[in-house]
């Protein structure tokens, strides 16, 4: 059975309850992932299914589609990352017209009750819930009590003083500061995707890429970076990578595009993590390419400078010692599997 479901009838049924969390989950930060431990540990102590809810698309997506809010995680990295911390099902539920119009009340006897058989729920700090956001901690513990469940909220987590956010980390990604963003993510921030096929105009210029696109997703970074990219090989390769609309050659929609260092190979298929260390300059329109070359091998010295420093600081040398990072190859298969239903149903 999938332990992944994307609508309420997909979801299992629980006939003997579940522990149950809510969220956005957007980067699992420390504080989600705490929040998740906690309904294990709690789901483990009753001897029932452990049940990680969120949404795809998030609630502000769909209401505000034309500016939507950046994206810190795409929707199979949730789905892979709520597994990976031991959630027996994950619901990606598709936020729709349909499910945005139901109240706290419908909300919590369908999904909650009738078809989770939920025993406890617990959420984050702020958490709102139901049509129009009209319920929060205060109407799911009163629902709880007519319904026979009961309803927590988590204590938040606070890093150097302030409460881990995601809003916080987008802050600091936007401000280049990555050590900020991996100290309140609990992990170096990284996109993952599969690799797909471009315009091939890298390989033209002689900076071949591995490409990722968002899926209609809004990325929280835009700029040049000098990145490490995971999954190729044993140790993570060196590389220089652009994210954003390419202007120069009047590119519309976001695209991640690497150029790993001293690499020739096909990795058209291939899932791969990039990991974000050091922002170089924003995302520019030059006159014609001959410039734009002229740039990316200016970029491509200054990374391979900074990524020297980086594994030094890390006690590292590229290329001959993992680096301390998630490996998309090594996660389990169980959660890699589950996570392909969201890439295919999203």
């Amino acid at each position: 059975m999938s332990r992944l479901f994307r609508d309420v009838e997909g979801g299992p049924r629980c006939p003997h309850g579940s522990v149950v969390c809510i969220g956005a989950f957007d980067g699992l930060h420390l504080g989600h992932r705490a929040l998740v431990r906690h309904t294990v540990a709690r789901a483990h102590a009753l001897g029932v299914p452990a049940v990680a809810l969120s949404f795809e698309p998030l609630p502000r997506e769909f209401f505000a589609p034309s500016a939507p809010p950046p994206r810190l995680l795409l929707p199979r990295a949730k789905a892979e990352g709520l597994l990976a911390l031991d959630a027996d099902q994950v619901g990606l539920l598709r936020f729709n017209a349909r499910l945005s119009g139901l109240d706290a009340e419908t909300f919590v006897s369908r999904v909650l009750v009738e078809r989770l058989g939920a025993r406890e729920v617990w959420v984050g700090p702020e958490f709102r819930f139901g049509k129009a956001r009209g319920g929060d901690i205060g109407v799911l513990r009163r629902l709880g009590e007519e319904c026979g469940f009961e309803a927590h909220e988590i204590e938040p987590v606070h890093h150097d003083g302030e409460r881990v956010s995601s809003t916080r980390i987008r802050a600091a990604l936007l401000a280049g500061d990555f050590a900020a963003a991996a100290g309140l993510l609990g992990r170096p921030y990284a996109i993952g995707g599969r690799v797909v096929r471009g315009q091939q105009l890298g390989r033209t210029l002689g900076f071949p890429t591995a490409n990722l696109r968002f899926g209609g997703k809004t990325p929280a970074l835009s700029g040049i970076y000098a990145t490490w990219v995971h999954g190729v090989g044993e140790r993570p390769r060196a590389s220089v990578s652009s994210l954003g609309t390419r202007p120069t050659v009047d590119g519309v929609e976001p695209l991640l595009e690497a150029h790993l260092f001293d690499f020739d190979g096909d990795l058209y298929g291939r899932r791969i993590e990039v990991e974000f260390v050091a922002h170089l300059r924003a995302e520019l329109k030059f006159p014609d390419l001959a410039s734009l070359t002229q740039q990316m091998h200016r970029d491509a010295a200054q990374a391979r400078e900074l990524l020297v420093l980086d594994a030094q600081r890390r006690s590292l040398q590229p290329m001959h010692t993992e680096l301390p990072h998630h490996d998309p190859r090594r996660a389990s298969t169980s959660p890699a599997r589950a996570a392909d239903a969201a890439e295919k149903t999203a």
